[in-house]
């Protein structure tokens, strides 16, 4: 590990807080890209870290910097000058597993139960995309929105966007009565239920009124890109291979997306192919993105849930068996 210091010249306050941006976004961008430590008093910073990664970080900061005398800087501008740059190859290697995560709400402490739901959220905050994928009762749901809500009140991300396929009980959105959140609320009940324990149904309501909580059918999500958002897709067996590809494209910078769903439960028609399962193909081997394969005994409902879905697997394998 090596230090390293350097002065911002001239010493302005308005280009400085557009050079560090709104919560020091920038600066954590470019911590958590290069894996260094920023620490800065006025124009004076400390970068910390490898010695090759922390030089070519100081050389993107004075480049970051030159760009405030005419422009607004960006996540968008920060990411690009870091490609440009072509420094990430210094990484070095992961660091070793984060202790348990522990999340603070309304109603009390939140931890993961056993080893992969521990794992499941140290991935959640270590990646961008993430999948948890398991049958009912595993708590991937459950965790993602305590994840989003942790997010949310840390001022890590502006806005926590619900998305869910609505097929599952056989209507069309247009022949359920009124608006868009009314219609795809039977859909997204899990989600309201998390989120109410954990901030309370008047927060949540408020919350949803100016637009910070927002729900947004999976059909409606073509041509958006979703910045500084926390983006959950449940129930994602029920998306088709091209819609989860649109999904998975929307996500911009400065975000987070939490994909659950249980590849046993598909009620798309038999001739769609689940979008889910053609994603454990595609994507698994993609750095960035993280996959938690939750089990039978990683059920956190009642302990009849965990004989129920033991029970189905084994009837369903004799069913394979004797064709």
């Amino acid at each position: 590990m090596s230090s390293q210091d350097l002065i911002l010249l001239p010493d302005e306050n308005d280009r400085l807080v557009n050079f560090c941006g709104s919560y020091n976004e920038n600066l954590r961008h470019l911590e958590k890209r290069l894996n260094v430590q920023i620490a800065n008093r006025g124009n004076h910073f400390q970068i910390t870290g490898e010695g090759d990664t922390v030089t070519g970080c100081c050389t993107v900061m004075q480049t970051l910097f030159a760009a405030t005398e005419k422009d607004f800087l960006t996540p968008e501008m920060v990411h690009l000058a870091l490609q440009e740059a072509s420094i990430e190859i210094h990484l070095p290697p992961e660091k070793p597993a984060l202790p348990p995560i522990v999340i603070k709400t309304k109603n009390g402490l939140i931890k993961g139960r056993g080893e992969n739901q521990i794992g499941y959220l140290q991935k959640i905050v270590a990646h961008d995309v993430n999948f948890g994928i398991g049958p009912a009762g595993t708590g991937k749901t459950y965790l993602a929105v305590a994840c989003a809500v942790h997010a949310l009140q840390s001022e890590q991300v502006r806005k926590i966007i619900l998305v869910r396929p609505a097929v599952e009980a056989g209507e069309k959105l247009g022949f359920l009565p009124g608006d868009m959140a009314q219609k795809v609320d039977p859909y997204l009940r899990p989600l309201y239920d998390a989120l109410h324990e954990m901030l309370g149904i008047e927060r949540v309501e408020k919350l949803l009124e100016k637009g910070v909580i927002e729900v947004a059918p999976l059909a409606f999500m073509r041509g958006r890109t979703l910045n500084n958002a926390f983006i959950i897709l449940d129930e994602a067996q029920n998306t088709t291979v091209e819609q989860i590809k649109m999904f998975l494209t929307r996500l911009g910078f400065g975000s987070t997306a939490v994909i659950t769903g249980d590849i046993t439960q598909i009620d798309l028609p038999s001739e769609k192919m689940s979008g889910l399962n053609h994603v454990l193909k595609v994507l698994q081997e993609v750095e960035g993105i993280s996959f938690t394969f939750f089990s039978v005994r990683d059920v956190v409902r009642h302990p009849l849930v965990m004989r129920i879905v033991e029970a189905y697997e084994a009837f369903e394998s004799k069913q394979k068996m004797t064709k």
